[in-house]
């Protein structure tokens, strides 16, 4: 396996010279996958319909291909389900990765085409070992297996020859053999779709495997991390896994979670890695040991346009190109993908941290913020806010949820938060006011609505009995890997739901 590890570890790191490729000449490699996606696609229904074929450059393609949310090609995507071809993307698009982007009722099916599989999904998979290997030459990750904590799968059954599933469920179908080899748990374990028993399932298969990384959504991997060690008797993970040097994560901010992988894992060689990786595409990676901003992968077939947060209400808006982008303001993703996706609005706000290369972080959803009165709370700042709370209280977190509280009357109004702690804070109401102090310090229009309590009272916070938001997901049948709890709305909703189960 030591000659294995070698030999894959020297092929996966000649990659990086093509990914030096693009962070040196990323507009003309992004101008290169729009021709080609364009050319592509000229013969389909939509490229007929906006007659693609005459398309020269992206100005003419913003001009005339309207901007696209889920709604707006969900009638393609419909008739997709059922068999039809070439309707938005040439090939045929056999699997659609299912997802919900919230707790809402309402699934999303993104088609995921060969393409998108090959050149976006399993090339950033390949990529995460190319950077990894680059920045730690050492490593001995191939002497073990992956611990991967897939999704669920079901057969589609509007159509005999397509199937849907979560993403992460669709990428373990249809993973290479050798692949497969290295994966842990077996397929079986690794698409149920009864979480729970999923936890213990998976737990009980992989504690005597030689794990030498994880890859998973910080939540639920403590939740299985937790299960081992109860399992186990361990303290640690080291202790179940002595080889484990590499842990890849993604979908929510790492930040807040960082203190307790530290305990499950205390390693100061402990690799972290993390991915932008999402069902409508790949779209970043952390390439760099001392910063947690990604680097914008710019060759995955997926062309990009960036759409200023101020404009997103306007009803023909204009969107920027790579060159057109500025540092740390906030940008509404759109991308145009070899799976069909045209214009698509995939929900999240980036900002750049580096213009060369095109670093990104994320910093929230388009629909995922609370400005009930002006003061454009995005979750970067709340995360920053509870991140600092924590630090100055000795907590730590698990989950929360935050909405407004609505002027009635000659009262101001004022931000309801709900947080789970794994670890109480040893001070509550120093907890609060950090919280509240943090938000005024990074954000000038709270800081604004809060003087003198005009706008904006001292925050109300609910601290939620352990397995609140388990059991909330639990109830609405949105257990698993990609159902993440809303961590800001604009409106009550999501806190009206859970406020019941505080026993308030």
């Amino acid at each position: 396996m030591a000659i294995v590890n070698s030999i894959f570890t020297w092929y996966m790191k000649k990659r990086v010279h093509q990914i030096e490729l693009f962070m040196k000449y990323p507009v003309d490699v992004q101008d290169e996958w729009f021709h080609q996606l364009i050319s592509s696609a000229e013969n389909t229904e939509w490229g007929k319909k906006y007659d693609y074929r005459s398309i020269e450059n992206p100005a003419q393609f913003k001009e005339r291909v309207p901007l696209q949310s889920y709604d707006t090609l969900k009638p393609y995507i419909e008739r997709m389900l059922k068999g039809e071809q070439n309707l938005l993307w040439p090939s045929d698009i056999r699997w659609f990765a299912k997802s919900s982007g919230t707790t809402s009722d309402r699934s999303k099916f993104i088609p995921v085409s060969t393409e998108a599989l090959e050149e976006c999904h399993f090339k950033g998979g390949k990529d995460l070992i190319s950077i990894f290997c680059n920045n730690k030459p050492t490593n001995q990750i191939l002497t073990g297996k992956a611990l991967v904590l897939g999704g669920s799968h079901q057969i589609n059954q509007l159509s005999e020859d397509s199937f849907y599933g979560d993403l992460s469920a669709v990428l373990i179908k249809n993973l290479p053999m050798w692949a497969e080899y290295y994966r842990t748990p077996n397929i079986s374990i690794a698409l149920m779709d009864d979480y729970e028993q999923k936890m213990e399932k998976m737990a009980e298969a992989t504690i005597k495997e030689n794990v030498t990384n994880i890859s998973g959504v910080p939540t639920w991997t403590i939740v299985l991390a937790k299960k081992i060690l109860e399992i186990t008797g361990k303290n640690n993970l080291l202790e179940v896994w002595p080889n484990l040097e590499l842990y890849f994560h993604g979908a929510v901010n790492f930040g807040p979670y960082r203190d307790q992988f530290r305990e499950l894992i205390p390693s100061d060689e402990m690799y972290y890695l993390e991915t932008y990786n999402a069902s409508e595409g790949f779209f970043g990676i952390q390439d760099q040991v001392q910063s947690e901003e990604m680097l914008l992968m710019l060759d995955y077939g997926i062309f990009y346009e960036f759409l200023p947060l101020e404009k997103l209400e306007q009803e023909n808006p204009t969107t920027l190109g790579l060159d057109e982008v500025e540092l740390f303001k906030n940008y509404a993703i759109v991308i145009s993908t070899n799976a069909g996706l045209w214009r698509y609005m995939i929900g999240d706000t980036v900002q750049f941290t580096s213009l060369s290369p095109f670093r990104i972080k994320i910093t929230g959803r388009t629909k995922h913020f609370i400005n009930a009165f002006g003061e454009e709370i995005i979750i970067d700042n709340a995360e920053q806010a509870i991140s600092k709370a924590c630090r100055e209280t000795g907590a730590v977190f698990k989950d929360y949820t935050a909405c407004p509280i609505y002027f009635c009357g000659k009262d101001a109004g004022g931000h309801e938060w709900i947080i789970e702690f794994d670890q109480q804070p040893d001070d509550f109401e120093k907890f609060i006011n950090v919280l509240d102090q943090t938000l005024r310090e990074i954000n000038s229009d709270y800081d604004a609505k809060r003087f003198n309590n005009m706008a904006l009272c001292r925050p109300k916070v609910h601290n939620a009995p352990k397995e609140t938001f388990y059991n909330w997901l639990k109830s609405k049948g949105k257990l698993g890997g990609q159902h993440k709890v809303p961590r800001l709305a604009n409106d009550r909703k999501y806190v009206e739901e859970i406020l019941p189960l505080l026993n308030l």
